[in-house]
């Protein structure tokens, strides 16, 4: 045994980097194990229960995740593991809701399990009577609850209790000089076949024509929920060029509009506002019978819309992201109330078939001049951050780097908007935060797009759902803490394929020996999970 895989009783696997199957060990093992550290020659992942159970409902079986470890093992997979990984895979689905004529149903395929769980007082509560050794009606409203409280358990259930098929709407694609891609008609024939769950593909692999897709193939009444203004547009503006709907059959239900259609487009923010402590805008749920909910950028669900989905059930719902980490480890109730990954495409594969562009990723460290130091080593832990990520020595360095790259489409990103608009003044060039209205933002962007604008700065508010396709370049300056997530948003604002057929360069600034320098190695693993190296290099300008 030669492979390039330790796996260790305590269901941690180390990859050696350097091995040439290296990269065909992480494709396969990242199906059902998360990463947890990604050093230089030695990757460490984790299997733990929510990716066996989100590889078992994608269609992986136990002896498929076993074959893995045994194909790239050094050594003997451990018996603990082997039998570990049988049982909790076997753990799916072993209760199952069904729908008997009006009635919704629990039925265990194992009595004990059954009798198990329906003693728990959350389960119980959501139960009504009991017809069998094997089967619990299940009171009308619990379907998303008792998912949660289930997969808590550790006994996540299969929901065959179907779904309302919405008022009828037709919805063809027009197909014109494009057509869905292998593995985007691949994640909707996923997603149909399971009914509902998510689908994880790259910025810029299209995830918003695998929601036309599915739209298309329901041909039903279609709630969207987007996470701003900006992107309820942008996904307007692709359905009107992709589909057959018109103007007058798509609404917009933000802050500032609010249109109800046979698809409509509505926010994040406007679902959770709240007047007089309650959600003023819940009537949308309801306002037509949606055959579909889709959730772009599904890993940013805000957590009371969660509450919301859990009321959803009965709908069918689609939940699409370029990763299914959350920051807020809520990882197991997008499992539970959106639905299980269905699809999940590696970028590194993608970037292989020519459909995202190939990136190289830097970080480069700067080091902080004496007085910093020292400003730096007497602050307190909540100050330490921001003094590390605005450092002054990083304004010569971005604009080093915009000179290395005279000419090509480049995006200066950060966290803090004084550092911000030094960096739009040393480099004059336009800044696109929180604060900048929403004409102005589509202006900025038409413009980046259009190459009148060659650089932009840009607050976070540009992580997520912008298309940007010709950008080349990212310099990320600073960023929320170790966000793998936002890491994720900000390399794939550079990952569409280009018309100049440059390739990306992703940099990210760190100041040395700091916390900024600790976060830096979170984001970046993020970015081995994906199969991207990434070089350290030393400041072009260092601070005096």
């Amino acid at each position: 045994m030669t492979g390039p895989l330790i796996v260790q009783s305590d269901r941690t696997v180390l990859l050696e980097v350097a091995h040439p199957q290296s990269d065909d060990a992480r494709h396969d093992l990242s199906v059902f194990a998360e990463l947890e550290r990604a050093p230089e020659h030695v990757h460490t992942y984790r299997i733990t229960r929510l990716g066996l159970w989100n590889a078992r409902a994608a269609g992986h079986t136990a002896e498929d995740m076993l074959e893995t470890l045994e194909k790239y093992s050094k050594f003997p997979v451990p018996q603990s593991v082997s039998v570990d990984i049988a049982e909790t895979v076997a753990r799916y689905g072993r209760i199952v809701i069904e729908r008997d004529g009006d009635t919704l149903v629990l039925r265990g395929t194992d009595d004990t399990v059954l009798r198990e769980v329906t003693r728990v007082k959350k389960i119980g509560e959501l139960l009504g009577v009991r017809r069998s050794d094997t089967v619990w009606e299940l009171l009308p409203w619990a379907r998303g609850e008792v998912k949660q409280q289930l997969v808590k358990l550790g006994w996540p259930a299969e929901d065959h209790a179907g779904y309302t098929p919405g008022t009828p709407h037709a919805i063809d694609l027009d197909q014109g000089d494009w057509q869905l891609r292998g593995y985007q008609q691949q994640a909707i024939d996923n997603f149909f076949d399971g009914g509902s769950g998510v689908v994880v593909l790259p910025c810029g692999a299209g995830k918003t024509l695998v929601g036309a897709g599915a739209m298309a193939a329901a041909g039903t009444t279609t709630l969207i929920l987007v996470t701003n203004t900006v992107s309820a547009r942008q996904w307007r503006d692709e359905l009107l060029k992709r589909t057959s709907l018109t103007e007058d059959e798509i609404g917009e239900y933000s802050g500032s509009v609010k249109e109800v259609k046979p698809v409509t487009i509505a926010t994040y923010q406007i679902l959770t506002a709240r007047r007089g402590g309650k959600y003023t805008h819940l009537s949308l749920l309801d306002a037509l019978d949606w055959g579909l909910v889709v959730y772009d950028e599904v890993h940013l669900l805000p957590a009371p819309v969660f509450k919301l989905t859990a009321e959803l059930q009965a709908r069918r719902r689609l939940g699409l992201t370029a990763t299914l980490v959350r920051e807020d480890g809520r990882e197991s109730d997008v499992f539970s109330l959106i639905g299980p990954k269905r699809f999940d495409a590696p970028w590194k594969e993608i970037e292989a078939q020519g459909y995202i562009s190939p990136a190289s990723c830097y970080e480069v460290r700067v080091d902080l001049p004496q007085e910093a130091r020292l400003e730096y080593a007497a602050a307190p832990d909540d100050e330490r951050y921001r003094l590390a990520a605005t450092a002054p020595a990083k304004l010569g360095v971005v604009r080093d780097l915009v000179a290395r790259h005279d000419g090509e489409q480049i995006l200066v990103i950060g966290q803090y908007l004084d550092q911000l608009e030094q960096l739009a003044e040393t480099l004059d060039a336009p800044t696109l935060t929180g604060a900048t209205p929403i004409d102005e933002r589509e202006r900025l962007y038409q413009a980046f797009r259009d190459g009148e604008v060659k650089v932009l700065v840009v607050s976070k508010v540009a992580n997520f759902s912008v298309d940007l396709p010709e950008a080349t370049v990212a310099i990320q300056v600073s960023g929320s803490f170790g966000s793998r997530q936002e890491e994720a948003q900000r390399l794939g604002r550079l990952l569409r394929p280009k018309k100049s057929g440059l390739p990306a360069s992703f940099y990210t600034l760190v100041s040395r020996d700091t916390v900024d320098q600790d976060f830096a190695q979170n984001r970046q693993r993020f970015l081995a999970e994906q199969g991207y190296s990434y070089t350290i290099l030393d400041s072009p300008a260092l601070a005096a």
